[in-house]
């Protein structure tokens, strides 16, 4: 098995869109249909042209991604037969090699994510309701200085 991690190029878009779409739809059976169709237009058009993206590979495919907006993780996504690889934690050594100190947003009903950054050890910082969906979201943080 060979990994690396690299930047994201535009002809990466179908391979994070699907790690996306897979991943989403595990992680987020609360979501509608109509939300998840307005972040599938999104991602091209809005989150990838503003964030720092970064997409694992492993023999030679894209299985999954991390997108930062400064010290924010906008999303993380692995294809969802790859969780528990160790792909998820090495996208986020390398937004914490890059940023140190990171925040990031996840549903209060996304227990996949949330177990996820539990073990890789954030902290809860704060909750809020997602206005979009009306679900509560969980502000976590990363210190560095903490572990």
């Amino acid at each position: 098995m060979h990994r690396i991690i690299r930047e994201y190029q535009p002809a990466d878009l179908d391979d994070v869109l699907a790690s996306w779409e897979s991943a989403t739809r595990l992680a987020h059976p609360f979501l509608q249909e109509d939300f998840l169709e307005q972040e599938r237009h999104n991602i091209p058009n809005l989150y990838l042209p503003n964030a720092e993206t970064w997409v694992i590979e492993q023999d030679q495919q894209v299985i999954g991604f991390i997108a930062l907006l400064g010290n924010e993780v906008g999303a993380i996504f692995v294809k969802p037969e790859f969780h528990g690889t160790g792909a998820g934690k090495a996208l986020m050594d390398k937004a914490r090699e890059l940023r140190g100190d990171l925040q990031v947003e996840v549903f209060e009903a996304n227990t996949i994510g949330r177990q996820f950054y539990d073990r890789y050890g954030f902290q809860p910082l704060s909750e809020s309701t997602h206005e979009p969906t009306g679900n509560r979201l969980l502000r976590l943080q990363f210190n560095t200085a903490v572990t």
